[in-house]
């Protein structure tokens, strides 16, 4: 059946700012006198989840692929591999982005913006006031709990001072406080208890691709990395299946640890191009990442520079 509205969405896997960024741009355009729809690539993870609680929303509606020509909006991402199935024939009308540009082409002109800050919900605050368009109670949530996401509470590589700014002044629509409200919906997002282990490899979980090389990058938050690591034999099973089944080169899954800053990381396949990339070894697949949190600057870009 064919989609009335433009489609909003995040990356396949999506995290908080996936999802609120799409709510908030959805709100933006309707302002606009836009007919839109706020949609995801796949369940809500229980961070963002602690978002719409809080706010009692629920969650968008769930699609896979888009149809030929069906006009789209997308947030948080560009690259193909992590867009909705179809996406290659969709009508992309705009893109609002902090991330790399890659795998990304169309047939006809769009409106793309894409900024070197922390979170793309940082851009969209900046996009309410160049309009002086009023920015709601249920909007400032969405948005701060997005920057708090992405920034780790700011304490990210990839935060910036616009991210901080944006987030601080968002907490005073909102009547939050920042590090209260930051540290339990971070905290949320760390109860891993529930899911097995090929859940937990894509609860966020990205792919990359340079030239035939293909490599997996998967995040979980903890509060404590030896939790999860008693289950690694399970776990390293199952990043072996996702392997096999998708053609990847390497798998690397970061375990992060918010309250230290720190990522532990378990790599699969080939291990070289990790050692080279972090001029560390991987033993028994294991290698420690100190201060590393961010996927986006920390890690992606490191391998891809290795691959070069």
């Amino acid at each position: 059946m064919e989609e009335k509205n433009i489609l909003i969405f995040g990356h396949k896997n999506p995290d908080t700012d996936s999802i609120c960024s799409s709510l908030v741009m959805e709100k933006f355009d309707k302002n606009l006198g836009f007919s839109v729809e706020a949609v995801r690539l796949g369940e809500v993870n229980k961070e963002t989840q602690y978002v719409l609680n809080y706010l009692n929303l629920s969650a968008p509606r769930l699609i896979h692929e888009v149809n030929e020509g069906q006009p789209v909006v997308l947030v948080d991402h560009n690259e193909f591999t992590q867009s909705a199935n179809g996406i290659e024939k969709a009508t992309i009308e705009t893109v609002i982005d902090h991330h790399r540009i890659a795998n990304f082409q169309t047939t006809e002109p769009l409106y793309y913006r894409a900024e070197p800050v922390g979170c793309t919900a940082t851009i969209l605050y900046k996009k309410f006031k160049e309009l002086n368009m009023e920015i709601e109670k249920k909007e400032a949530v969405l948005m701060l709990s997005a920057i708090i996401s992405d920034t780790l509470l700011f304490k990210s590589p990839t935060c910036t001072i616009e991210d901080k700014t944006a987030c601080e002044n968002l907490a005073h629509i909102a009547n939050i406080d920042i590090d209260t409200y930051g540290l339990e919906m971070l905290k949320a997002g760390t109860d891993l208890s529930d899911f097995t282990p090929e859940e937990l490899i894509n609860l966020d979980s990205k792919e990359f691709i340079n030239g035939d090389f293909k490599f997996q990058v998967a995040q979980v938050n903890t509060a404590c990395i030896e939790d999860v690591l008693q289950n690694k034999v399970d776990i390293e099973n199952a990043m072996t299946n996702f392997m096999t089944q998708n053609g990847s080169n390497l798998f690397i899954l970061l375990i992060t640890d918010i309250l230290n800053s720190n990522s532990q990381s378990i790599v699969l396949g080939d291990t070289t191009i990790f050692e080279k990339a972090f001029s560390k070894p991987v033993e028994n697949n294991l290698a420690f990442l100190e201060g590393v949190v961010s996927r986006k600057k920390q890690v992606a870009p490191i391998i891809l520079n290795a691959l070069t």
